[in-house]
């Protein structure tokens, strides 16, 4: 009977109680009647200084609150704010450009003569005793390519330039299967529901992102590194609780996370198998392929970058 409904999910937000926010969303929705433009959307605040990680939980609600069309969304928190330097800027054309992706695949297949490199960023510092500090910059390595070898005909190479002219040069991303790891059950290729632990439930949480482990068996902490996969192929993704494949109450989300219905059980382990891409993009604006040494039986150079892409 009012003009307009408010909704505030801080609590539920912050405590990563997603099952709970998504079912609270649609009761709402169903049993009150205002639809998204109809409603205002309060986000939460940070009560101690200690705690100003939560803002990454905040302003990623005020995205859900703004991709639901909602009337207007309010930060309500002026203190905090303040006290924090929390920022929001704006979307831009510069920004939209940086996040270009085509979701296809680079047409032509990789052999194994496909340059792959995976690379770290360690920072090194060498005391004046000899003694070395050695510091990680990056929890994920980004993977480099040159996919040039591939390209064994002239049809080939007609393929790759109206693909890369498509692609704009470095300006938009695209997917490429790397043939040395592009599975979560390793090269045996076929995935399984058990394959790569995801999370463990705590009755709250519902969304778990799809990670790939890598180390020595029974490694644990910082012997083993942590993949984010944000580009899964869907129609491959199995999930399991407790050992168990489940074939429903999940829904793949942009991303590559994984979301239940209902939040999975304090201490169920949550287990996924998957086939996967890499986000990647020209790591030039130029493709400089000289047909005549091509003619010749020289491979041209064509790298690739991989895109860190944010979950």
């Amino acid at each position: 009977a009012f003009d307009r409904l408010q909704i505030e999910d801080y609590g539920w937000l912050t405590g990563g109680a997603s099952a709970l926010r998504t079912a609270a969303y649609a009761l709402v929705d169903a049993r009150l009647g205002y639809p998204p433009e109809a409603q205002d959307y309060f986000a939460g605040y940070v009560a101690s200084a200690a705690s100003a990680d939560q803002w990454r939980q905040i302003d990623a609600g005020i995205d859900e609150a703004l991709g639901r069309d909602a009337h207007e969304v309010i930060v309500w928190a002026l203190p905090e704010v303040c006290r924090d330097g929390y920022l929001r800027l704006p979307p831009t054309q510069d920004s939209d450009d940086m996040l270009a992706f085509d979701d296809v695949a680079f047409p032509l297949a990789l052999g194994l003569d496909t340059k792959i490199s995976p690379e770290f960023s360690t920072s090194i510092a060498i005391t004046a005793s000899g003694f070395e500090r050695r510091n990680s910059l990056w929890g994920n390595a980004l993977l480099k390519f040159d996919v040039g070898p591939g390209i064994r005909s002239e049809g080939d190479l007609g393929t790759l330039i109206a693909f890369f002219r498509a692609r704009r040069g470095a300006a938009r991303g695209f997917r490429l299967r790397d043939p040395s790891d592009f599975s979560s059950a390793g090269m045996a290729g076929i995935p399984a529901a058990t394959d790569q632990r995801i999370g463990t439930g705590d009755g709250a949480t519902a969304s778990f992102a799809l990670t790939k482990a890598y180390g020595e068996p029974g490694a644990t902490g910082d012997a083993v590194q942590l993949r984010i996969i944000t580009r899964p192929v869907a129609s491959s993704v199995v999930v399991s609780l407790g050992g168990i494949a489940v074939t429903s109450g999940w829904s793949l989300s942009a991303g590559g996370t994984i979301v239940f219905a209902t939040a999975p059980a304090d201490g169920v382990v949550v287990r996924a198998g998957f086939l996967f891409d890499v986000p990647v993009r020209f790591e030039s604006d130029k493709l400089a392929i000289s047909t005549t040494a091509f003619t010749a039986g020289d491979a041209p150079s064509v790298p690739l970058a991989e895109i860190r892409e944010a979950v």
